[in-house]
């Protein structure tokens, strides 16, 4: 407690009266509790102190229309009216702040704005733990909800019942999901939801597929299974076969899967036993290798040459060619790599180093016609054999294939002598993740402000980046290419802010942490991944579309990992179950909504990259006002 002198002793600070001097009192006085969505609302704020205080209403984030009035009397009087109230209102803390010489105050009050209940959406069933059907609900007053099957009430029980995820920063949306419990095929079919409070009612239906009928015509009352009403009592009947035909059929299957786990095993041992792999190739990770949980969950997945070992990583180019095109595109193109002598080459300074080998900056001759020198990457490959050389040699007609404006050129080859190289245009500024950071608001505390002085990145800049990104994307996604490791890390930045995508295969080793270790060997950057490349190993440019969206929230916060505050195990959970990144503080609303386009759990559903680059352009040509209230 502070003491003050007073008459030569020290008197408490709080205890003294001192005249003509005292904090804001504020009192909100409010017409009615409650209103209903459309009408108008008068909230009086209060205020009392000496001198006079100033007052303010926060109606800044309001979509309701609003004007004051004061009036003077006893005591000031700052008066609110809200026409037209919003539902975007509801829960809204209404405050009034006054402030003098001797401090500030204030008072709030919570907006109760009552509308008709509404489905925002809800999706057909999708597996986590259990099937569940997301759905997100608004209404106020809070609504009832009733499940249907196939226009038949469904019960609450142990099998089947209604999950609510808390969430209160949506307000009164209720997100959550109806669970089943180990279903079977005959719970498969259309489930309806009916939501409804005293303004209104809506109704949304959706389809659970859970597995395939494996009995064929048989009667499926004659099976026991997941009751929508709950659980039954029904004993399980057994099918109308005779014996013989049991024994029979039984036989056969043990048969079958004897000579299956036999295959297999064989399979295993000769894997482990041979231990060969492509230098360029995929890396399995062995069966029988002591794994945690969730390698465990990953390790059969197949990824490509984008996602090589970290002990064994050869650094190719983060393009990967979907095998169902690749064989096309260069049987109708005659693939004319170009060879670069080792003699126009110069080597500057190395630039870095990955387990494929070193990245040199140097100069080359003979490159262009309009220039004598120039400054190009160099990107190395060590322990060359047979088997890489011919990798090699596959890994450049793909590169001279790819020939646009926001992808690294490649210029070629140079293989007369050891070690083998590829020639890359040289961006001065480095890859993209770094060069964000250096221009964010943590420059100083990253120690990353050595790079040319832009200052912090403005809003047009970051829009001007992302649309260089997409248009790069809609070039690959035109050629059927899919990238499966698209990151701020892996595009590099050059002269004039211009941006391209491509990597030297050292993000892996730079960037360990974005990776996720499978088996030992496979790094996976699973917080960049969407649901079906991690559960299922689906990779399509849908999955490449997911990634966008999260390269477009690494650009607006200035380089952060994605879910930095989780561990990777933790991040996958929240990935598989539904949950999205926050809208970085930077981030305008039009934006955040491309993210969330590109955040939807079913692929066909997201934006396609044309759109998205289509609506990156509109956004640089016509930047959004947007205020940083934080900052």
């Amino acid at each position: 407690m502070l003491p003050c002198l007073s008459n030569d002793q020290e008197v408490p600070l709080n205890s003294l009266v001192i005249d003509n001097c005292s904090l804001p009192l504020v009192t909100i006085v409010s017409s009615k509790a409650k209103i209903q969505e459309g009408g108008n609302l008068t909230f009086t704020c209060q205020v009392t102190g000496s001198p006079t205080p100033s007052v303010r209403w926060q109606t800044e984030e309001l979509h309701s229309n609003a004007f004051t009035q004061i009036i003077w009397g006893s005591m000031l009087e700052l008066v609110l009216h809200l026409t037209n109230v919003s539902s975007h209102d509801n829960l809204h803390n209404l405050t009034c702040e006054a402030e003098n010489q001797a401090g500030p105050g204030e008072d709030m009050v919570q907006l109760d704005i009552e509308f008709p209940v509404k489905i925002l959406f809800l999706k057909d069933a999708v597996q986590h733990h259990h099937w569940c059907f997301p759905f997100a609900v608004d209404g106020n007053p809070e609504p009832t909800f009733t499940w249907l099957y196939n226009n038949k009430e469904i019960a609450n029980s142990n099998f089947m019942y209604t999950h609510f995820i808390p969430d209160s920063a949506d307000g009164s949306v209720k997100h959550g999901c109806f669970t089943l419990n180990k279903p079977t095929h005959m719970n498969n079919g259309y489930y309806t939801l009916i939501v409804q409070n005293k303004l209104g009612r809506d109704e949304a239906t959706a389809f659970g597929k859970f597995m395939e009928n494996p009995f064929g015509t048989l009667d499926p009352k004659e099976y026991c299974i997941l009751s929508p009403s709950g659980p039954t009592n029904k004993s399980v009947m057994v099918v109308t076969e005779n014996t013989e035909s049991r024994v029979f059929v039984v036989s056969v299957a043990v048969g079958l899967a004897l000579f299956a786990c036999t295959f297999l095993l064989i399979m295993v041992l000769i894997i482990n036993k041979c231990g060969q792999h492509s230098k360029f190739g995929i890396h399995r990770s062995s069966v029988l290798g002591t794994e945690d949980d969730l390698a465990v969950s990953l390790r059969f997945m197949n990824f490509g040459t984008s996602l090589p070992s970290s002990d064994e990583d050869t650094g190719l180019s983060s393009f990967v060619e979907n095998p169902q095109y690749f064989c096309g595109i260069i049987k109708e193109k005659d693939m004319c790599v170009q060879h670069i002598k080792r003699q126009d080459i110069v080597l500057k300074w190395e630039l870095g180093e990955g387990a494929f080998g070193k990245v040199f900056l140097a100069e080359c001759a003979n490159l262009s016609p309009d220039s004598d020198k120039m400054l190009v990457a160099i990107k190395t490959l060590k322990d060359a054999n047979d088997s890489t050389r011919q990798d090699f040699q596959r890994e450049a007609e793909m590169l001279t294939m790819l020939q646009h404006q926001h992808i690294v050129r490649f210029y070629g080859v140079c293989t007369d002598g050891e070690p083998l190289a590829m020639v890359f245009e040289y961006m001065r500024h480095g890859d993209l993740n770094r060069f964000l950071r250096a221009h964010g608001p943590d420059a100083r505390i990253l120690e990353e402000s050595n790079l040319p002085p832009l200052g912090q990145l403005t809003l047009p800049q970051m829009l001007h980046i992302a649309a260089q990104i997409a248009s790069g994307m809609v070039y690959l996604a035109s050629l059927h290419f899919v990238h499966r490791d698209l990151a701020t890390r892996n595009c590099l930045v050059g002269e004039g802010l211009v941006v391209k995508i491509g990597d030297f295969g050292m993000s892996r080793d730079i960037y360990s942490t974005d990776y996720y270790r499978v088996g030992g060997r496979t790094m996976l950057p699973i917080r960049w991944m969407p649901p079906e490349s991690i559960m299922y190993r689906k990779f399509t440019t849908e999955s490449d579309i997911w990634s966008f969206g999260v390269v477009l929230w690494e650009i607006f916060t200035y380089g952060k990992q994605p879910w930095y505050q989780l561990s990777n195990s933790e991040a996958i959970e929240c990935i598989t179950q539904g949950r999205e990144l926050e809208r970085p503080r930077t981030c305008p609303k039009e934006v955040y909504l491309l993210m969330q386009g590109c955040w939807q759990r079913e692929p066909q559903q997201r934006m396609v990259i044309k759109d998205i680059h289509s609506r990156l352009l509109t956004l640089v040509k016509n930047p959004p006002v947007y205020l940083d209230i934080l900052g």
